[in-house]
Order: C-alpha cells, then sequence, then structure tokens
C-alpha cells in the first residue's frame, strides 16, 4: 500500500462536488436538493453565506472571503482530496436569473439586490479553462441537475450516514 501524504485529506470514498453559476442561477437550490436527497454528512459552503452575512464584505476582488471559501472547503476535504471531485457549472441566460431571482422568498433582500445589480454581475459562460466543468443548460429542471450531479459523483451509490 503506497503511504498517503500528510497533506491529503478524504477517502477515495469522499466526494468533492462544486456548483457554479451568476447570480440566481440556482446553485442553492441544487446545493439544498443534493443535501436533502443525499442526507447529513455532506457540507454546504455556500460563498455568499459567508461573505455577505459571517464577514459582511462586498464582493470584490482579493475580498476576506475568498481565504474563508479556501480554508472552510479544505476543511471539508477539498485540499489534496482524494476521492472524487466534480465541478458543474450552471448556464443560464440572463432573463431566466431574473425570473428565478423574483421568485427568491426574502422580500428584504430582492429590495436590495435588484434586476440591475444582477445585470451589473451577469458573466455569459463564465467557465472556468480547460474545460474542468460540466456545463448544465437552463432546460435542466432542478430535479434533473440533482440527479445527474449524484449519478456523475457516485453520490447515488455511497450510502448516506444517519439520515
Amino acid at each position: 500500500m503506497t503511504p498517503t501524504p500528510p497533506d491529503t485529506v478524504g477517502t477515495e470514498d469522499t466526494r468533492l462536488i462544486v456548483v457554479r453559476g451568476n447570480s440566481a442561477s440556482g446553485k442553492s437550490s441544487v446545493a439544498t436538493g443534493l443535501r436533502e436527497q443525499f442526507g447529513r454528512n455532506l457540507a454546504i459552503i455556500g460563498q455568499d453565506n459567508l461573505r455577505r452575512t459571517v464577514l459582511r464584505e462586498r464582493d470584490r476582488p482579493g475580498g476576506a472571503n475568498i481565504g474563508l471559501i479556501d480554508l472552510t472547503a479544505r476543511y471539508a476535504l477539498v485540499h489534496a482530496h482524494r476521492g472524487v471531485s466534480r465541478c458543474y457549472y450552471l448556464d443560464v441566460p440572463y432573463a431566466e436569473t431574473v425570473r428565478r431571482h423574483a421568485t427568491k422568498p426574502d422580500a428584504e433582500y430582492l429590495t436590495h439586490v435588484t434586476p440591475a445589480h444582477l445585470s451589473d454581475w451577469y458573466r455569459e459562460e463564465d467557465l472556468l479553462p480547460d474545460e474542468f466543468e460540466s456545463v448544465i443548460g437552463a432546460s435542466s429542471t432542478l430535479d434533473d441537475t440533482i440527479q445527474q450531479i449524484l449519478r456523475e459523483s457516485g453520490l447515488d451509490r455511497v450510502p448516506p450516514v444517519d439520515r
């Protein structure tokens, strides 16, 4: 058996799933759905929560949230992760992000984050280099997206812990 370097984490059985996309593309809904389908023992690291709630920081290049996301993700099995890693990009057109944004239940949030903000933040096809991500289009339903990620990551074959 090959010795494991001391800075690796996880096992061949652990999973890391990254879901990226523009604001209001459905990232939080997908993460919530994955947890509902899989159960406990699944960490969700939300950039907005760390940036806006924990740090109360505006979105800016080089912000403290970047380091906090890095530390949090490493703690939850990212750094030198030995298991299966998958990255997904939710490719949702701007008009659809505005429609989805309007359905958010937090009325106060909707008054602070307007379609004008979404337009400023929106980056069409904001993909990582080297075809690192699987692209999921807007035509994929929430359930289809969740099932695709569970299947491709192998989480559908991992027994959940303490449902």
